[in-house]
This record gives structure tokens, sequence and C-alpha cells, in this order.
């Protein structure tokens, strides 16, 4: 039996999964050298288990971060009185052969809008945001 991080029988997990999958950004926190977290908002692919996928530009504060330190967090907003959190824990690894050709594609298909928002087609974006980190979904925590 495989044990994975969202447990989409409960109340929690199954809110987790709907909006990992229809949300937008998530907040892909890293810790730095002094120890101090470091949230980010980025987009994200959410491979619907265990694993959330983000794209970035090379020279990053949070690609430096997790080189240092693998350990993350990642979570959505929450609703404007508070509700509705979603905090997840685990592990980031840079991942240098970067997004499978369906990866790809769902990610396009994600942000095609803000692609062109950018003022940027699909290859260029994934041009500058070259850089492919995984993270390993461990722990869900929220109300």
């Amino acid at each position: 039996m495989t044990v994975t991080a969202i447990d989409t029988t409960s109340d929690l997990g199954s809110r987790a999964a709907s909006r990992l999958r229809d949300e937008p950004v998530l907040w892909f926190v890293s810790v730095d050298p002094h120890d101090a977290p470091q949230p980010t908002p980025v987009w994200f692919l959410w491979d619907g288990a265990d694993e959330v996928v983000v794209k970035s530009q090379p020279r990053t504060a949070k690609l430096r971060n997790v080189r240092g330190n693998a350990r993350v967090a990642v979570h959505l907003n929450s609703t404007r009185s508070g509700d509705d959190v979603v905090v997840l824990t685990g592990t980031a690894a840079i991942d240098d052969v970067g997004l499978s050709p369906d990866e790809r594609t769902a990610y396009d298909a994600k942000y095609a809008e803000g692609i062109r928002g950018l003022g940027m087609t699909a290859d260029g974006f994934h041009e500058d945001y070259s850089v492919t980190v995984r993270v390993r979904l461990e722990r869900l925590r929220g109300y």
C-alpha cells in the first residue's frame, strides 16, 4: 500500500487535492543560510499524489536555498478570514532532466494566459525559467 501525504478520504486531504489541482499559485518556502524562511509565490504542477513541480529562473535565492537545505514547505493562500489552510512540508530537489513531455504540455495549458501576460511564448518562458524543482510532499496540515 502506498501512503501519500494527501489522504483524499479525509476532509482536509480532499480539499487540499482539489485546490492543488485548480489553484494557479502556491507559496514555496525555502530556508536561507541564516535559517530564515523565505516564501516565494510560484506557478506549479501537482502530480496528483506526492509531488509538486516548480519552474525557476537559474540564479534565484530559492535555488541557492534548496541547494543548502532541501527541507521546504509549500502552502496555498487561505481565505480572507484565515480559513481553508493547506500547508505541506517536504524535500526539494533540482531536477536536471526537467519536465517530461506530458508535464510540459500540462504546464503550458495551465499557464498559457499567464505566459502570454508576461509577453512571452511558452518556449521563451521555459528558456528563461529553465530550472525544474521537484518537491516530494511528505506531510499535510491545515484546517
